[in-house]
């Protein structure tokens, strides 16, 4: 199969078909016009040795694949100037979304599937997760909360931006619901101003936590067992200092397979849906703005909302 002078609108469609028909595992694999041989935008046409070829990037290959469901592998040399394309299909079952633990507690545990995701090893996740420390203004804070730490990833981070005498001075506290994901997380960061809790955040009250100056939730809020808008005002209202920052992470992508699928996932619907996505991220914004928070809107596999109050 060589795809020259076809439009992208073609190729989906013979993909789309070809990838249905694949089983997780198999391979579909084309041949294209080499991508080092042009440079532009997708769509330029390149004439080469009295030929006519439609020019598109890696990056609009590997889109491509992810829109399939599948992993875009090593390409190979064919025969002048065409270069060898192979789509491998995604396990679609391998995913920790549709793990049934035998505790909803350990959904999230070391060892769940959900464990096998290293996010900050993602550039799309950590280059705007890094960025949205920067604008809470990482350095001036003295005391973060974390919902749902899960392994201590968020904290990592935290600790690696900042030198160690600024790091030793803040008081860090995260809470998970997994015992397990907990522990694994207190071996990590067994120093004395970080705090783990095996704890349900829907009990809060509980832990007498006090007030911070930057609240930190990746993916943790939007839970079924939340009550997302009335939980998030109770947040903001009780567990803030007057001059506190808020990070929030909203997933919009799936992990399958072994890669990060852009695109939130609602029930009931087999395409990407991101409405309740941009409903939840929407409201925070409005009840931020009115709190007197300016608010910014970052990311892409997850949006990052990061809000600094205004004094």
């Amino acid at each position: 199969m060589i795809f020259t002078t076809q439009s992208m609108q073609d190729i989906l469609t013979i993909l789309s078909v070809k990838s249905k028909a694949c089983e997780a595992g198999e391979y579909i694999s084309f041949e294209t016009v080499d991508p080092d041989l042009g440079e532009g935008y997708a769509g330029k046409i390149l004439e080469i040795a009295g030929e006519s070829y439609v020019y598109r990037g890696y990056k609009s290959w590997t889109d491509l694949a992810e829109l399939l469901m599948c992993k875009m592998m090593t390409p190979t040399k064919s025969t002048y100037p065409l270069v060898k394309l192979h789509f491998k299909k995604l396990e679609t079952q391998r995913s920790f979304h549709s793990e049934s633990p035998s505790s909803k507690e350990e959904k999230y545990g070391v060892e769940s599937h959900f464990s096998q995701i290293q996010k900050m090893e993602e550039p799309a996740f950590l280059y705007y997760y890094t960025q949205a420390l920067k604008n809470a203004r990482l350095t001036q804070r003295r005391s973060i909360l974390n919902l749902g730490i899960n392994t201590g990833d968020e904290f990592k981070i935290i600790k690696n931006s900042l030198d160690t005498l600024t790091y030793e001075k803040m008081k860090l506290v995260g809470i998970d619901h997994s015992k397990s994901a907990i522990t694994y997380a207190e071996k990590c960061f067994p120093e004395e101003n970080v705090t783990f809790h095996t704890h349900d955040i829907n009990d809060l009250e509980r832990l007498n936590l006090g007030k911070f100056d930057l609240l930190v939730s990746i993916g943790t809020l939007q839970s079924p067992s939340i009550n997302f808008k009335p939980f998030f005002m109770s947040l903001v209202q009780n567990y803030l200092e007057k001059d506190a920052a808020i990070i929030l992470g909203f997933p919009n992508s799936r992990w399958i397979g072994g890669e990060m699928i852009y695109g939130a996932k609602a029930p009931n619907y087999a395409m990407s849906e991101m409405s309740l996505l941009f409903n939840d991220i929407i409201f925070c914004k409005k009840y931020l703005q009115q709190k007197k928070f300016r608010v910014t809107l970052t990311g892409k596999q997850y949006i990052f909302l990061t809000a600094t109050k205004i004094i």
